[in-house]
């Protein structure tokens, strides 16, 4: 057989067994019904690692209804602009009781099974993101195991990861690290990130939101990591946290946690950029000892000429600059806080940097040279200054990326990737296409990571860049599909979860017939705490990717019409979408 890669492509995911080194033998086998590819490559090794490992595939879901932080606004008796400014809030998503963090799980991974082809048995590791238990021993992963049934594949390692709002990221490079391993087998990896967010009546309550996505990780990725760029930190506090399992809110300190997450994108930075310079300098290729080009991997390369060092400090001042990535990427809580952060990443970037005014860029700055960071999480006047001074940076790099924030809210594990989504959403393909972005992600208690992603440079019709862009545009249908909720039913909805939380037997009182198709709710729990779902038919959304006007089935002419049921204990893979009754799109 050939030594070499093996490439096929599943209904629009390319599958890639990344083949040995040139020369090096390799055997393709087939086991139960898996497919495997068998190397003698080193993957240790940086030369025989697979290549270009990240994500292959996204699937996002949110609830199907909100309720308007302006109407909230007035409902809370607040100041006018109090959710939506201060907070940066349009709108925010909720579940009723009919939904919990299993079903938001099995809705967004059947989902991607279904819009990929993706046969479960082609996946050997699974790990999901999450802090919204529902068990402080039986996971989540375990639930999702019920859709690999029917394929007869229970050989999936991983686990639930949590911690806050980081499990997500967690999983990720769980996920990425499998692959590169030497325990990869040639299958995919999936990673599923989801949460609730609700708060008690106050404050923090505008700030909650609820969402899920699953991330299809493999080789040849067209949404790859950049190897060795990448940094983490991690401290005891505690800024947010969940003591008391009876309720689903945390105890929040908010100013600490402000506090928290400050400090965390500060470490990161500082890690990171040392980091990546070290990236930039192993990418720089030589020719008889001349630099000809900077490359990162996917075929984009800089075309400089001058030795390592003079390369580096000619093209990036001798140091990282945020203005080398497209976007800047962060776990969101609010957006607000999101823009006072890209603010801090400036301010690292003044104070680390040699030439603190290079292109006039932190023109007036000079007075905060000699500050010392830990004294300036709540100093105001220098807040103002790097936000005005930012501003641009933040609507060229982040703006974009907060669609889904604002509109849905924060969705804790899943809240990065919403912004990844979001990013993905907000400009031509092209225009994207062959860049990096950098992302922050933030855990309360607390764990925080700051890497990079390379973005294909093959933008073409058909490509696997072009597949996953195509996997994610029917978002903003969805956004304007869902059913707006009156402040009164929020407040009434959240105070039946109160009172209704770890209740059993129970049967849920939500309603069924403003749900999304495709989605799974809680139809019962037994007198065991036995959780059995059932799943709304699927009617496939009408979607143009020529950016014109799409039209989608209406959500509300689907009552009661279930035909497929699930629970935590075991029950057969709900039938593909064709045998599913649906309902005419409008």
């Amino acid at each position: 057989m050939s030594s070499q890669s093996t490439n096929c492509v599943t209904n629009g995911v390319p599958k890639v067994n990344n083949g040995p080194s040139p020369g090096a033998p390799s055997t393709t086998t087939t086991t139960n019904g898996h497919v495997y590819v068998n190397s003698s490559s080193n993957h240790h090794h940086d030369s025989h690692r697979t290549s270009d490992v990240g994500i292959l595939a996204i699937e996002m879901y949110f609830p199907s209804v909100y309720v308007d932080q302006t109407e909230l606004e007035k409902y809370d008796g607040v100041s006018e602009g109090k959710y939506t400014i201060g907070l940066g809030q349009t709108r925010m998503g909720f579940c009723s009781d009919r939904e919990d963090i299993q079903s938001l799980c099995l809705t967004v991974t059947h989902r991607l099974f279904e819009k990929t082809g993706i046969s479960p048995r082609d996946v050997g590791f699974l790990m999901v993101g999450t802090e919204t238990l529902v068990d402080k021993s039986k996971s989540v992963k375990s639930v999702l195991m019920q859709l690999f049934e029917e394929s007869g594949n229970g050989d999936v390692e991983g686990v639930d990861t949590t911690n806050a709002c980081y499990g997500g990221t967690a999983a990720l490079f769980a996920a990425v690290n499998w692959i590169e391993s030497s325990s990869w087998d040639g299958r995919y990896a999936l990673v599923v990130a989801g949460d609730i967010a609700i708060y008690a009546s106050g404050s923090a309550r505008p700030t909650g939101g609820a969402g899920a996505v699953a991330m299809l990780v493999g080789p040849n990725a067209p949404l790859a990591f950049v190897r060795g760029a990448r940094a983490t930190h991690m401290a005891h506090t505690y800024d947010f946290y969940k003591p008391n399992m009876d309720s689903e809110y945390p105890v929040v300190e908010g100013k600490q946690s402000i506090i928290c997450y400050t400090q965390a994108v500060d470490q990161c930075y500082q890690l990171f950029s040392s980091k990546y310079e070290n990236v930039l300098r192993k990418e720089a290729v030589t020719i008889n000892g001349q630099v000809k080009s900077v490359t990162n991997g996917s075929g984009v390369g800089s075309g400089l000429n001058g030795d390592v060092k003079k390369l580096i400090d000619s093209q990036f001042g001798g140091k990282m600059r945020l203005n080398d990535f497209d976007g800047l990427l962060f776990h969101s809580p609010y957006c607000k806080l999101v823009q006072k952060s890209v603010a801090r990443l400036s301010l690292n970037e003044f104070l680390c940097d040699d030439d603190p005014d290079y292109d006039n860029y932190h023109k007036g700055c000079e007075k905060y040279r000699t500050i010392n960071l830990e004294e300036t999480y709540f100093d105001r006047d220098l807040e103002k200054q790097f936000i005005s001074q930012s501003s641009k940076l933040f609507k060229q790099k982040t703006q974009s990326s907060l669609l889904l924030a604002t509109q849905v809210g924060n969705m804790y594990t899943a809240s990065l990737y919403s912004c990844l989504v979001s990013y993905f959403l907000s400009k031509p393909l092209e225009e994207i296409a062959g860049k990096r972005i950098l992302l922050f992600s933030y855990g309360s208690g607390m764990a925080a990571s700051m890497f990079c992603l390379q973005i294909s440079p093959d933008s073409t019709a058909n490509s696997p860049l072009d597949k996953l862009y195509k996997g994610i545009s029917e978002v903003p249908i969805l956004l304007k599909q869902r059913t707006k909720i009156t402040p009164q039913e929020f407040v009434e909805t959240l105070k039946l979860r109160e009172e209704t939380h770890h209740l059993c037997p129970y049967t849920p009182k939500g309603p069924i017939d403003n749900l999304f198709p495709g989605t799974y709710y809680l139809d019962k729990i037994d007198n065991l705490f036995r959780r059995e779902y059932k799943r709304v038919p699927v009617v496939s959304p009408s979607i143009n990717t020529n950016n014109e006007k799409c039209d989608v089935h209406s959500t509300n002419t689907i009552k009661n019409n279930l035909t497929s049921t699930i629970t935590t204990q075991s029950s057969p893979l709900p039938p593909p979408p064709t045998q599913q009754a649906t309902a005419s799109l409008s």
